[in-house]
């Protein structure tokens, strides 16, 4: 399965840029600046909701909404920002994606424990409404990706996440990762692209 080019989709209006670098921002925060952690919120909210759009079933959704469980996450880690170590903005979405991600599983597993739910489908991509990446791949290849992403490099997960999941455009994949140049992050991109594909490709369906 061929990956998605970020070019054939609507880039979308954002991410826009921060308030203020996020390392400066989080440095801040864990300094107990308020302020800091607000900027921070009002800043990645709406990156996460567009990204977390359709990920909760809805058979879930009467008891939880996607965007608070958006909400809630980020600011609980922002509670606990002490505990994050990594300064740059392109780890601290990919924390962010991994938290929200397994509070979904969890909100999924809850609701389906209950009795007259349906059987727990497993992944968090049955919905009725799809995420813009399985707009552009199908939810059939969502297991394969997420299965070939864990086989990158930390980095390389996070170009990958950061272009195709949250759409942003090479210039802030360098800042995001602290790349010196555009050409660099461009570079990183093309590459993992290609050998995304590849694994994708190799690997079967599970039963």
């Amino acid at each position: 399965m061929t990956p998605p080019d970020p070019k054939s989709r609507d880039p979308r209006k954002g991410p826009h840029a921060a308030p203020a670098n996020t390392e400066v921002l989080l440095s801040r925060a864990r300094s107990g600046d308020r302020a800091a952690k607000n900027a921070l919120i009002r800043h990645y909210i709406p990156i996460l909701e567009r990204w977390a759009r359709g990920r909760l079933p809805g058979y879930a959704r009467d008891i939880s909404d996607t965007m608070d469980i958006v909400q809630i996450s980020l600011i609980r880690v922002l509670d606990k920002v002490e505990e994050f170590e990594p300064t740059r903005e392109g780890a601290f979405l990919a924390y962010l994606r991994r938290t929200i991600l397994n509070q979904i599983r969890n909100e999924i597993r809850r609701v389906t424990r209950r009795p007259g739910r349906e059987e727990l489908v497993e992944g968090v991509s049955e919905s009725e409404e799809p995420s813009p990446l399985e707009e552009v791949i199908g939810k059939d290849a969502m297991d394969r990706y997420e299965r070939a992403l864990a086989t990158f490099p930390e980095e390389t997960q996070q170009a990958i996440v950061l272009r195709l999941e949250f759409g942003y455009t090479h210039e802030q994949v360098a800042s995001a990762l602290g790349k010196k140049t555009t050409s660099a992050a461009r570079m990183l991109v093309s590459r993992a692209l290609l050998r995304l594909q590849q694994v994708m490709a190799e690997a079967k369906p599970e039963d």
